[in-house]
């Protein structure tokens, strides 16, 4: 599991929990609600029935029944709801406890419209990756007003990266470098995974979405070539240019934006690109990377043609950040935050960048002395990798470990 021990500020990992897309974890609405088949889902292991609560969100007991599959015996698990952890436009989320095993455990509820399929669920059902967080099970609930609520039960992580960048901004302290290095690879890993092997795109990473798993897919979306999307999306110190020019047709590249800005963030202590409004934002990202030419307008949208914008160059990287700032630091931030979408790395190419090559050594260590979390067990995202690139990525003493053989790239 690829947890991030974070020193003695930071105890708790995150609990063990995989899901596989060939044992999709089902869901299965209130047998009193009435739907139609085609707009539900209609598999039958699992329901759920609010036993205690009168509508409340914590302090009822939720039981679902699930298993019954394959000859095995269905099994009842109760939560306890203790907590909301978080809230917003789509509904509520509760940390949870269950009552047979004391596990802790987070439950999205989200208003379900009877007539769609839930996107969140759907995507959500197909991850199985150490750096995404996983979908244990899910239920449908309903209220005294007949509304349908889906609720998504996932492994529980306490720790988000905004409360650490918020821990080291109070003790005016910077973040120490081998965690950023922790936190902004496993990003990578998580968006590589869903980029390339489920062809997602996230669509609104930010620190409060990387409990060092890629959490919260409310907003991703399967990217289809030629099909329209929305570009009011994302949060906005996070959202890439392309979006603020209102590109319709964007490609995962805008979550390689926001790590990249995220990536800032950790470095400096502080968001890059402080925008108050949509027309600030875009004036905030002027100020580092300069007026865009008409050429990277077009790249990010070529169906804009309003281009009265003050020229403003470009301010040095090396000026955004302290003078003691690692140079490949620099460098991979510089690479990340492109105008034009397809200049920008790859999410696997941004994992083999010299920024990492610390996490990559035989004898790394945290500070306190622990190893590190497992950060090679890769999966279908190295699918269509070329061997140099796997060459980066694998570091030979991991290679020799699980008996791999690469061809070696010419200098590697």
């Amino acid at each position: 599991m690829a947890s991030l021990p974070l020193g003695h500020h930071h105890h708790h990992q995150p609990a063990a929990a995989t899901i596989h897309p060939s044992q999709p974890p089902q869901c299965q609405p209130q047998p009193e609600v009435p739907r139609r088949s085609s707009d539900m889902e209609t598999d039958k292991d699992m329901s759920a029935t609010v036993i205690e609560g009168n509508d409340a969100v914590t302090g009822h007991i939720i039981s679902t029944t699930i298993g019954g599959k394959n000859g095995e015996p269905k099994q009842t698990i109760s939560y306890m709801a203790e907590r909301v952890v978080g809230t917003g436009s789509f509904g509520v989320v509760f940390q949870a406890k269950c009552l047979e095993t004391g596990e802790a455990v987070a439950i999205k509820k989200v208003l379900q419209d009877r007539r769609y399929k839930n996107r969140e669920l759907q995507l959500m059902r197909l991850m199985d990756h150490p750096n995404v967080i996983s979908l244990k099970h899910c239920f449908f609930s309903t209220t005294s007003k007949d509304e349908l609520f889906l609720n998504l039960v996932m492994e529980y992580v306490p720790e988000s990266m905004y409360r650490v960048i918020k821990h080291y901004t109070t003790m005016n302290q910077r973040m120490p470098l081998i965690y950023v290095k922790l936190y902004t690879y496993q990003i990578f890993r998580g968006l590589a995974y869903i980029h390339t092997a489920l062809r997602v795109c996230h669509r609104d990473v930010h620190p409060l979405t990387h409990q060092v798993k890629l959490c919260d897919f409310g907003s991703a979306k399967v990217l289809v070539k030629g099909e329209s999307n929305i570009s009011y999306i994302c949060s906005r110190y996070y959202r890439a240019p392309e979006l603020i020019f209102g590109a319709t047709e964007y490609t995962p590249s805008i979550d390689i934006w926001s790590a990249g800005c995220v990536l800032a963030e950790l470095l400096l202590g502080q968001p890059l690109f402080p925008g108050e409004n949509q027309v600030d934002q875009l004036v905030e990202i002027i100020k580092v990377l300069g007026t865009p030419t008409r050429e990277e307008i077009r790249c990010m949208n070529p169906n804009y043609t309003d281009f009265r914008f003050p020229q403003i160059k470009a301010h040095p990287w090396h000026k955004v950040f302290h003078k003691r700032m690692p140079p490949e630091a620099i460098d991979l931030a510089s690479r990340l935050l492109q105008y034009s979408p397809s200049l920008r790395c790859t999410a696997l190419e941004a994992c083999a960048h010299p920024f990492f090559d610390e996490l990559r050594e035989p004898n790394a260590r945290l500070p306190n002395g622990h190893p590190l979390p497992p950060l090679f067990n890769f999966k279908q995202e190295l699918a269509g990798a070329s061997p140099e690139l796997i060459n980066r990525l694998i570091p030979e003493h991991i290679r020799r470990q699980m008996g791999l053989s690469f061809p070696h790239s010419a200098g590697s």
